[in-house]
């Protein structure tokens, strides 16, 4: 059994619609072993504020997983609430885990500087967002995915912060 239960959340109209494979979904549950994690619910849903929201609370509060990553609804297009929805539901934000993953993805696009994502705290869950392509979760995710099992430790009590 791993150690950290993992939630991870598509944010995609088509994809809600059947129209869009999950790819990125699927890229993000190829990277969660590396940091000793295990998908325990993973689910496509529209790119809503309001849907976006209760199924963050949901995985926090009653699936109580350490671990939400989602993809998708991080960009300039009208539909693209997800940090907004994140935002709304964490207690403090987590802005270094976003401002690496901005960083190594700045190494590759210029676009990088367009992504809006939000990484913060619910309790003692954690979530990141990602941005939507199967590419983009991977070049994110890599950039931070060794410092999560420490920080997760100290999240949920299992080391104490450092002194």
């Amino acid at each position: 059994m791993k150690r950290w239960r993992v939630g991870v959340l598509t944010a995609s109209d088509k994809g809600a619609r059947g129209e869009r494979e999950d790819l990125s979904g699927e890229e993000i549950r190829s990277l969660i072993p590396r940091m000793d994690g295990e998908v325990v619910v993973s689910e496509m849903i529209a790119d809503d504020w309001y849907t976006i929201r209760q199924r963050l609370i949901t995985f926090a509060d009653q699936i109580q997983v350490d671990l939400i990553v989602t993809t998708g609804g991080t960009g300039f297009a009208p539909r693209d609430v997800t940090p907004e929805a994140t935002r709304s539901v964490i207690d403090k934000e987590a802005p270094g885990l976003a401002e690496a993953m901005r960083m190594a993805s700045l190494k590759k696009t210029r676009y990088a500087l367009l992504s809006r994502a939000v990484v913060g705290i619910r309790g003692k869950t954690l979530i990141i967002n990602l941005p939507g392509s199967p590419k983009a979760v991977r070049e994110c995710l890599e950039a931070i995915i060794d410092v999560l099992p420490h920080g997760l430790d100290v999240l949920t009590g299992h080391v104490g912060d450092h002194g």
